[in-house]
């Protein structure tokens, strides 16, 4: 017994390092990418295909609330209003069997949006949820058809702060044991954010890919990484969420200010930020630039 307790089993080794190698990943970095707002920058399938973003953010739903008719904007893509995007389904359906999680981006740089009460945070939920979510209300009109997004994510920039932590926990009230409603959102990189953060200390959000662009006291400017790393340490140590991204733009011309080098990223920025525990990868603005830099291509191994 003792000796054939020693033979060399090749079947046990491969499982070992099977089972290594998905531990490795599941502790890994991804890529959340924001798509929908450029029509040159390929199909919703063809970004999953790529094999390169675990998230993707379909933006935006830029008019809600406050007694309006919402509004998805998904600019040159497809007209939604007209029931041009219904046959997104098929794209959604694509990606989520591919593993990626899909959510859909509420608020931007540039929109008409606000919450007026917490019953107004309330009738928002409800139409996120029957329009893009789970629901399956007869009466409201699914835009994306009937695959169902598998959360809601707040790039609230505009107007108030008010009643978004209401509608954060209506939405995680339409979880159920089939089905999870994943919350995430993206902050501007100032602690804490103006417009988020009291939805944020709610603590249900999943992943956060907070916004490291457009504000010099807490971005990287060029040969100068203290500010970004701090402000990165102030958030791990003080977000109440599952994970912390960190949000880049994707080339130059993506944003004012605030874009990193790849090489940058990979030997002065990654290895200080994934010694945070809540390190979950990094988020980019958006696919239609990531496509003209190659920035994802140069950044995924190294996440």
């Amino acid at each position: 017994m003792a000796l054939r307790s020693s033979i060399f089993n090749p079947l046990l080794l491969f499982l070992l390092i099977l089972s290594g190698t998905t531990i490795y990943a599941a502790e890994s970095g991804g890529i959340a990418i924001y798509w929908g707002q450029n029509g040159n920058e390929g199909t919703l399938a063809e970004t999953c295909a790529t094999g390169k973003f675990p998230y993707v953010n379909l933006a935006f739903l830029n008019v809600f609330g406050n007694g309006s008719n919402p509004e998805l904007n998904l600019a040159g893509h497809c007209d939604p209003a007209s029931g041009g995007c219904v046959s997104l389904t098929t794209d959604i359906l694509s990606c989520q069997k591919q593993g990626v999680k899909l959510m859909l981006a509420i608020g931007g740089g540039i929109g008409r949006y606000s919450l007026s009460s917490k019953l107004d945070a309330k009738n928002v939920s409800l139409y996120l949820w029957n329009a893009f979510l789970g629901g399956k209300s007869q009466s409201v009109f699914r835009p994306l058809g009937d695959a169902a997004l598998d959360g809601i994510d707040f790039d609230i920039e505009l107007g108030s702060s008010q009643f978004y932590d209401d509608l954060v926990r209506y939405l995680k009230s339409y979880c159920t044991k089939s089905q999870r409603v994943y919350v995430t959102g993206a902050p501007q990189c100032p602690f804490p954010d103006e417009l988020m953060g009291t939805a944020l200390n709610t603590g249900l959000f999943d992943y956060v890919w907070v916004q490291f662009y457009n504000n010099p006291p807490c971005q990287y400017t060029s040969g100068n990484t203290t500010n970004l790393i701090n402000s990165w340490n102030l958030w791990s140590r003080s977000l109440r969420a599952k994970k912390l991204f960190l949000g880049l733009p994707a080339a130059t011309q993506a944003a004012g200010s605030g874009f990193i080098p790849a090489d940058v990223l990979i030997s002065q920025v990654l290895p200080v930020i994934k010694k945070s525990p809540k390190y979950g990868g990094v988020m980019l603005w958006s696919k239609f630039w990531d496509d003209q830099s190659g920035y994802s291509s140069s950044i995924v191994s190294s996440l």
